[in-house]
């Protein structure tokens, strides 16, 4: 399993998301509160962002050009590098993941969320049986997660709660959390992990679980399909199996 967050909204540092909570990503690595399978995710990280100075409106694409990213196979905890730039990493719109590598699957940077196409961001909280995926040229990597992003990507996000659905079908056993983000709209599914919401003044974070105590987070159902523009929160059941 892994822990990931997003956020989409006014531009903040991405260490205010991921290093500075007293219960984000970092202390997520090594100590996750309401993670279902796993201890701890020392097996890579990942922070993806959207280079611009405002959060972009739906259809402004000055926020959502061109996908960055910065992952590694190390614990998050042991990175000073990426711990000494991340205060200056500003973005109103983030994707950051710590993984926590299933049983045979590779232990690499191109393994760790977020992977992208080019224009989305996404992670994957969860695990699928590879054998129910199809092969792709364009997947980074042969881990479950890597292979899902490829589909997700080639189906399209409009189509990922048909996707979602019909993995479940072939895996019923798959665990299928995502969280996709192109710098104006992010995307989140619930299917077998924990998911909650916080809206903030500033704007939304979306996180497998909550980075701090503020009553104000929101626990989202399993198997709803989240749907994030700026100021914006709707949430929908899934239909499946």
């Amino acid at each position: 399993m892994c822990r990931h967050l997003g956020w989409l909204g006014n531009p903040v540092s991405v260490a205010s998301l991921v290093l500075e909570p007293p219960s984000g990503l970092l202390v997520q690595s090594y100590a996750p509160r309401r993670q279902k399978h796993g201890l701890m995710n020392a097996d890579g990280w990942g922070v993806g962002f959207f280079a611009g100075n405002e959060a972009a409106d739906e259809g402004d694409h000055a926020n959502s050009t061109v996908p960055r990213r910065w992952r590694s196979a190390s614990p998050l905890w042991g990175d000073p590098s990426f711990a000494s730039v991340a205060p200056a990493l500003v973005s109103g719109c983030v994707v950051a993941a710590v993984r926590s590598a299933s049983v045979g699957m590779a232990i690499e940077a191109s393994a760790s969320a977020p992977f992208s196409d080019g224009t989305w961001l996404l992670s994957h909280n969860g695990l699928v049986d590879r054998t129910v995926l199809p092969p792709s040229r364009c997947a980074e990597s042969t881990n479950d997660s890597a292979l899902l992003a490829a589909l997700i990507f080639r189906r399209g996000i409009e189509a990922l709660a048909e996707t979602l659905v019909e993995v479940s079908v072939a895996d019923p056993e798959a665990r299928l959390n995502i969280l996709a983000a192109n710098g104006s709209r992010m995307v989140a599914s619930t299917w077998g992990d924990t998911l909650s919401v916080l809206r903030r003044d500033d704007g939304i974070v979306v996180a497998s679980e909550p980075y701090d105590d503020d009553p104000s987070w929101q626990e989202i159902p399993d198997r709803h399909l989240v749907e994030v523009t700026v100021g914006r929160i709707q949430v929908t059941p899934l239909r499946g199996p």
